[in-house]
């Protein structure tokens, strides 16, 4: 069998994931503290001379899927007016205490229950210095260092995580991320906004781009595999006979 349409059919693959990335992206752009992904491709081919056409140049540095790299970038903060609504301008990640394990999130659309605990939006924990954040009734106010307090009395402050550059964050689902153990690190630009959220950091024009870009790529993958097909039904219908 040709390699080259085994290569061809490795990018292929390759690019119907990443178009399920961007998909995915598009559809989180109204997910508050959503990051999105970037897809990371690395080359097949081990040749490094290959005829300069757009197909080969898809199949060798496209044929397969590096990973998506999240993408950290801040988004836009927009006001709410409710207390418990929190942003990180910074780097900086709430950190929870899930059914799961820690988890970090941009996601400070926070709430209080009926006994006091500060959580998110399905019922996890958010997590202070000394544990998770408890609230009795009365004014909330968060200062920007992340200090909570209540009707004037300090009760906690926020546990905000940063990570190095070099980090490898998993996103698990609802703007909620893992990282490595040992990873987290002490903030040091990071600061509070109260009564504001962030919006997700993806841009819709920059989407819509990348997702034309992987179809034209997805296509010419399609052509190069319609040709070693064809190709291949020739060898078999002209030279098998006489073999």
């Amino acid at each position: 069998m040709d390699s080259g349409f085994y290569s061809a059919s490795a990018g292929l693959a390759a690019q119907m994931q990443a178009l399920e990335l961007v998909a995915n992206n598009l559809a989180n752009i109204g997910t508050t503290g959503f990051r999105g992904q970037r897809a990371t491709f690395r080359s097949l081919l081990a040749a490094q001379h290959i005829p300069a056409s757009p197909v080969n140049a898809a199949i060798n540095n496209y044929g397969l899927l590096g990973g998506g790299a999240i993408d950290l970038q801040s988004g836009s903060l927009t006001a709410t007016g409710n207390p418990l609504d929190l942003a990180i301008a910074g780097k900086g990640f709430f950190v929870m205490a899930s059914s799961a394990g820690t988890r970090y999130t941009r996601n400070g659309g926070f709430h209080r229950t009926s006994d006091g605990h500060l959580v998110n939006s399905d019922g996890d924990s958010i997590l202070g210095e000394k544990g998770p954040i408890q609230l009795p009734n009365g004014a909330v106010a968060v200062s920007a260092d992340g200090t909570v307090s209540v009707d004037g009395a300090v009760v906690g402050k926020l546990r905000i995580a940063e990570f190095s550059p070099n980090t490898e964050l998993t996103a698990v689902g609802k703007a909620l991320y893992a990282a490595p153990p040992g990873s987290e690190l002490l903030p040091v630009s990071s600061s509070i906004r109260q009564g504001m959220v962030e919006q997700s950091n993806v841009s819709p024009v920059e989407g819509v781009v990348q997702l034309i870009a992987i179809q034209r790529n997805a296509d010419m993958m399609q052509r190069a595999l319609a040709l070693f097909d064809s190709q291949l039904n020739q060898t078999a219908v002209q030279d098998l006979p006489h073999v």
